[in-house]
């Protein structure tokens, strides 16, 4: 799993150089109505994480050092302060690798769990595809960090005494997507492993590089995303069975989040209600019984 120190530099000041300039600026923003996703190609990847930090820096993301041994993986898991990570997977993929990379992050389902049970809607699924989250919005309840297949949504206490805290997730910046951007992390890529456009368009490119990778050294290439859960927002061209990264080979949309969304909040919403209602008639009854007592 050694790269060559010269190739390294290299593509790490590629990265610099493509954080400071970035050619989609000039695009013009994508019609609402067409679904977006970003492919992740896994044969290209060379771990050099220059998206995570690409990812800290637009988001402001404080650092996170947990790396203390000289483990590859820095951060050891998605936490409130990092929405993406690249990590490190040991399978004989081919006569000279025997490693494999994998960028981690919000799927941005097509049906998502996340959505449906957050009871403020500070999680929404937008026309172009994008799970947007409103941390205003949200009051913390953690639904979401349970409730997503792939255990996405990081949860922040921010103060343990009142129990107030934050959820948080990658966003595909949504803030430069409503500008007609890419997302950060796209042209901080050196290897060129990241792309991003419509998904119809990405589907395609995907299925035929999987389609030469198959061909070529590479005869477990697959491709993930394309079906799962309404069809992900985040495709990923993968060396190797969808296991060897951790991902579920077929994720489910938790049956309890149905449950949950059209019977639960429902009716604890009415309960409420009844128990606003219920007091405000006790007020009132107890007003009158007081000027009854007067009128005797």
């Amino acid at each position: 799993m050694i790269m060559e120190r010269r190739r390294f530099l290299k593509l790490s000041a590629a990265s610099m150089g493509c954080l400071l300039f970035d050619p989609a600026l000039s695009l013009a923003a994508p019609a609402e109505t067409k679904r977006l996703a970003m492919l992740y190609d896994n044969a290209k990847c060379v771990g050099c994480r220059a998206c995570q930090m690409a990812c800290k820096q637009w988001n402001k993301l404080s650092p996170v050092s947990t790396d203390p041994q000289g483990i590859y993986e820095s951060p050891r898991r998605l936490d409130p302060n990092s929405w993406t990570q690249i990590r490190l997977a040991r399978y004989p993929v081919s006569a000279e690798r025997d490693y494999l990379f994998m960028k981690v992050g919000c799927m941005h389902c097509g049906e998502p769990a996340c959505v449906a049970v957050c009871p403020t809607s500070a999680l929404k699924k937008q026309p172009n595809g994008l799970v947007t989250f409103e941390r205003d919005l949200c009051n913390g309840c953690g639904y979401c960090t349970q409730f997503c297949p792939f255990h996405i949504p990081q949860l922040e206490v921010i103060n343990r005494l009142t129990g107030e805290a934050k959820s948080s997730k990658c966003t595909f910046c949504q803030d430069r997507v409503a500008e007609g951007l890419r997302p950060y992390c796209i042209q901080s890529c050196p290897a060129g492993a990241l792309d991003w456009g419509e998904r119809d368009a990405m589907l395609e490119k995907a299925r035929e590089r999987v389609a030469a990778l198959k061909a070529g050294e590479f005869p477990q290439a697959n491709l993930y995303g394309e079906t799962q859960l309404g069809g992900l927002g985040r495709l990923y061209v993968l060396l190797a069975p969808p296991e060897v990264y951790g991902l579920p080979a077929d994720p489910k949309y938790p049956a309890i989040s149905t449950l949950w969304q059209k019977i639960v909040q429902p009716v604890g919403q009415a309960v409420f209600g009844a128990t606003i209602l219920g007091l405000v008639a006790a007020f009132f009854a107890a007003r009158r019984n007081v000027h009854m007592e007067e009128v005797e």
